[in-house]
């Protein structure tokens, strides 16, 4: 099977119903330009009915990617059996390449806190992460990545930077790394940091797939808002050509969750994506003969 790459989006209930009444779509129909969509597998466990066998209609004419929202992998409580056996069988029947969620945790004593919160930037947390990813994997039998998340602190004091945190977790657990673009942008602006250095520290050769979506500014809390709510911006766009200039083809998802604009809107702004992305593509085609060159000197 040939590697999944290209532009897709996050398919949301709200324009569901047009997805379905579009596809196949025409060769001159933006939806026809997608290369995927992806879900998050907590929208349709435990459901029977029309969302999953909706879900099945979208998966005969375009592969499903699943993103997790729940996994907790930094948590401290017992993982939960049931959830393992509702996500296993979601997965065996969307069959996505790989699964990703976040490297953070969801709640803590039994409670889901319904949040994605930052971890403690230090070895021991590292290694603790590293060991849930592995049981997560092993539980799920396929391979796992964890995505970078947007934070407003840092709990406790850090013996590591994020990056090397990121690296340590991933080299210990054998994790891929789902990069998201906005969610280093987002960060580097809250923090004043170089988004550009940020992503030169991760092993970008563990990348499996890259998000980009927009944000905004909070007055009311001084803050970069990772809102998933608002158009990807010029700073998230330039910082994936730098990255797919790096790395190569891999699957880029635009991501938006709040006021949700039509489906033609929203695909105009994958298009947009994919142009920066054919760009970064063009640019590294250009390049490859000059290294090969430099190699041979």
């Amino acid at each position: 099977m040939a590697p999944l790459v290209g532009i897709g989006l996050g398919l949301r209930w709200d324009f569901l119903d047009e997805v379905l009444a579009r596809l196949p779509a025409d060769p001159g129909d933006l939806l026809s330009r997608l290369s995927f969509f992806e879900v998050s597998p907590e929208n349709y466990m435990r459901r029977g009915g029309y969302y999953p066998a909706a879900l099945e209609r979208v998966r005969e004419h375009l592969p499903l990617l699943a993103h997790g929202l729940t996994l907790s992998v930094g948590g401290r409580d017992p993982f939960d059996a049931d959830y393992f056996a509702q996500l296993g069988r979601f997965l065996d029947r969307a069959a996505p390449p790989f699964y990703t969620d976040h490297l953070c945790f969801c709640g803590d004593g039994g409670r889901m806190l319904h949040d994605l919160l930052p971890l403690p930037l230090t070895v021991a947390s590292a290694r603790h992460v590293a060991a849930r990813t592995r049981e997560a994997a092993e539980r799920l039998g396929r391979p796992l990545a964890l995505e970078n998340v947007t934070h407003y602190l840092i709990p406790g004091a850090a013996s590591l930077d994020e990056p090397a945190f990121i690296a340590e977790v991933l080299e210990q657990s054998g994790a891929g790394l789902l990069l998201d673009i906005n969610n280093v942008i987002v960060n580097a602006k809250n923090y004043g940091f170089d988004p550009d250095a940020f992503v030169d520290a991760l092993p970008l050769e563990r990348v499996v797939q890259l998000h980009v979506a927009g944000h905004e500014w909070s007055g009311d809390d001084e803050l970069f808002i990772d809102s998933h709510a608002a158009p990807v911006d010029d700073p998230v766009l330039s910082l994936l050509e730098r990255v797919v200039e790096r790395i190569g083809p891999v699957p880029v998802l635009l991501e938006r969750d709040h006021k949700v604009p039509p489906l033609d809107e929203l695909l105009a702004e994958t298009a947009r994506v994919a142009s920066a992305y054919d760009r970064a593509l063009a640019r590294r085609a250009r390049a490859a003969p000059a290294l090969v060159e430099a190699r041979h000197a």
